[in-house]
């Protein structure tokens, strides 16, 4: 009954829309010119010109199999490396030169690690029905995620440690909303540091996967000085971020280019079971690193 009522709660504040900007953001459109699917192998990297060389195989109706060069994001490019299979979108210019976007890596390895998590994560969503919302005192659900490095993130990766978890996505404008909420996880980054919490791993899961690939969230978390050794930001499959929506409470409605979304911050412990929640922006830092077990 609790669980149903705090779900009620939430679609309450959805529902409300672009109205209360604690609910509701709104990400720019994208480029809607020509995108091709891509698939190749890197084969150089050219960090100072941001340009990819791959070798990619045929684009069918528009270019043969052919190496060639492909301006990409400073995320993208960081990310690369030679002998990574990829799949991205090409993007041509009436210049000449062509632009790659939505890097994902596409190795056999790499896909199987996810796909599998997102199956489990997916059958365990539709066992738990309308019980998926996982209360205080239930355990963290098992996934398999990209890390802002391309990285697959296990939930296993974390068994032994304090994770502190939020859902964000880079394109939002809205102050009081997701660049609050990254400040905010931030601040506590360094509370707990100078406080003695040794064991804790700081982890924002997007809400905007098909827009948020691990090169975007690269340099959303370079351009703002973010220490990544303890802090993840993690996307992947469609499916597997709306079972962990589900599974957390955190509510999403695109609404044309709006984007409403309720906000939720969850402290797990060591034994991967949730200690603490908080829903909305106004949570502080010192009150999670209060509630943090020191080493």
């Amino acid at each position: 009954m609790k669980s149903y009522t705090l779900v009620l709660a939430l679609a309450g504040l959805l529902a409300a829309g672009c109205g209360r900007k604690e609910t509701a953001s709104a990400p720019p459109a994208e480029d809607t010119g020509p995108r091709y699917p891509l698939t190749g192998e890197i084969l150089d990297v050219d960090v100072e010109r941001r340009i990819l060389i791959v070798r990619h195989d045929e684009i069918p109706g528009y270019m043969p199999e052919m190496v060639m060069e492909f301006i990409a994001s400073a995320g993208d490019v960081a990310n690369a490396r030679p002998g990574q299979l990829i799949r991205a979108e090409m993007i041509p210019s009436d210049t000449g030169d062509y632009r790659l976007e939505k890097i994902w890596p596409d190795d056999r390895v790499t896909a199987a690690a996810v796909a599998a998590g997102t199956n489990a994560l997916r059958q365990d969503t539709a066992i738990r029905g309308r019980r998926a919302y996982r209360e205080v005192g239930e355990n963290l659900p098992d996934f398999a995620l990209h890390d802002q490095s391309g990285a697959v993130v296990q939930s296993a990766r974390f068994r032994g440690k304090q994770i502190m978890l939020n859902f964000i996505f880079t394109r939002c404008p809205v102050a009081t909303m997701c660049p609050a909420a990254t400040m905010k996880m931030m601040e506590t980054q360094r509370l707990a540091h100078e406080a003695g919490v040794g064991n804790l791993e700081l982890v924002s899961i997007t809400l905007d996967p098909v827009y948020d690939t691990p090169g975007v969230l690269k340099e959303y978390a370079d351009a703002r000085g973010i220490d990544t050794g303890n802090f993840s930001f993690l996307t992947g499959p469609e499916g597997a971020i709306k079972d962990l929506l589900a599974q957390f409470g955190v509510l999403t409605e695109f609404k044309g280019p709006i984007l409403n979304h309720t906000l939720a911050t969850i402290l797990i412990n060591e034994q991967g079971r949730i200690i603490h929640r908080f829903d909305g922006s106004n949570w502080e830092p010192r009150d999670f690193v209060a509630k943090m077990r020191r080493e």
